[in-house]
């Protein structure tokens, strides 16, 4: 995502270039936005960059991230932009994680070390289109083939979720938001018209999705475009040799751990293990952002549906990652289920996540760090996904004021 500084250098350099440029250094420095598919997207480099035996550290940060103490080898902002930074890697016309692995295997060419396609990375790299929202088959059709072809996914009835324990992964999972979210008694209770919903069988997967269908698009609390938005957690591509059950449960493991973990999330995105670590990480985000939702007071305003609740993060220091992120999820799971107006802010003391249908996140934020300033103030975005830190004495009646003057 875009930054308040608008300075990356090689954004939209080839990725040959690009790869040329970290093939050369003695040393790379990764920092990526906390988000599934920019933390993909660091794996993926980094994979590439052990491939040819270039050392790195990669650092997941949320807001105003500051660059790497040290000032030798190359600094690469991936999913933000950074006013330091020699390299980045982030959406332009496109997820990250696409961006990061042409990159990673352009490294791999260079040095003639690598001019095959592995499975794990093709799997990495399409868990973070999907926790980017786009469709693999839309924007990484060739991958999609090439994972495919070689075994690493495959389509199937159900649901996207990353266990096998249907009722954990549908009480946690935020690819999707149903009266049952957030409890697993009701998960339960949900499914309790199958004989067993544990059964690995096709005809008992297809019976799964349409109860979550019906729930999510059945929910007197939902808007029509939940009805579409559900379909990003049906019909998933099975991972049978990947590190959780479906691509869409990955990317959503991969998107809380960087929210919640960093360091199991890095971990994991580099393929170092750390699933059940990542798991609990995923859990625990689930948990708090539908119950942010649940009991979040809301308020619509003429093109804003603004949500206040409690994420459980501390937004009073400085180098919070939980509270700005989890109120994104927020954001983003009441733009697509709940909200009737296109732009969605989830709102905390001096912390705000503000998520669009198309446009307007990004111009939200930057009014909120620009016109609340305080010693912190920050924010980081795009048109549809954006986080700001402001002063948090800030009231909500006048945040709410500076969000509609700057989207209308």
């Amino acid at each position: 995502m875009a930054s308040r500084s608008g300075a990356g250098t090689s954004a939209d350099a080839p990725s040959e270039s690009v790869a040329s440029t970290l093939s050369a250094a003695a040393f790379v420095r990764v920092v990526c936005h906390a988000d599934g598919d920019a933390l993909a997207a660091a794996g993926l480099l980094a994979r590439g960059l052990r491939s040819v035996d270039v050392p790195f550290q990669v650092r997941v940060a949320s807001l105003d991230a500051a660059a790497p103490a040290a000032d030798d080898g190359v600094f690469v902002a991936v999913g933000t932009e950074h006013p330091d930074a020699d390299v980045t890697i982030r959406p332009t016309d496109g997820p990250a994680s696409r961006r990061a692995y042409d990159v990673a295997v352009a490294l791999g060419r260079d040095d003639g070390a690598r001019d095959d396609v592995v499975a794990s990375d093709v799997t990495l790299a399409l868990a973070g289109v999907v926790a980017a929202g786009a469709h693999p088959g839309s924007v990484a059709g060739p991958l999609v083939e090439a994972a495919d072809g070689m075994g690493a996914i495959e389509r199937r009835p159900g649901v996207a979720i990353p266990v096998d324990d249907v009722v954990d992964g549908l009480a946690h999972s935020t690819l999707l938001r149903a009266p049952f979210s957030g409890d697993a008694d009701a998960v339960e209770s949900a499914l309790a018209s199958l004989a067993d919903p544990a059964a690995p069988d096709a005809e008992t997967r297809r019976s799964i999705a349409s109860i979550v269908a019906f729930a999510v698009a059945g929910d007197d609390a939902a808007t029509p475009r939940a009805a579409t938005a559900v379909e990003r957690a049906l019909r998933p591509y099975a991972t049978p040799d990947g590190p959780m059950a479906t691509l869409g449960g990955f990317a959503d493991v991969l998107h809380a751990a960087a929210i919640e973990r960093p360091g199991t999330g890095v971990a994991l995105a580099l393929g170092h293990g750390g699933r059940e670590a990542a798991l609990d990480a995923w859990r625990t985000h689930g948990t708090a952002v539908h119950r942010a939702i649940d009991d979040g007071h809301t308020g619509r305003y003429d093109g804003v549906f603004a949500v206040r609740g409690d994420v459980g993060g501390d937004p009073d220091a400085r180098d919070d990652s939980t509270t700005p992120g989890r109120l994104a999820t927020v954001a983003r799971l009441v733009r697509d289920f709940r909200s009737p107006e296109p732009l969605v802010v989830a709102l905390d003391d001096g912390v705000a996540a503000l998520s669009a249908r198309e446009t307007g996140a990004a111009d939200a934020a930057a009014a909120l760090a620009s016109e609340f300033t305080s010693a912190d103030a920050a924010w980081t975005g795009d048109a549809t996904r954006a986080t700001a830190r402001f002063d948090a004495d800030a009231a909500d009646a006048d945040v709410i004021a500076a969000i509609r003057e700057a989207v209308r």
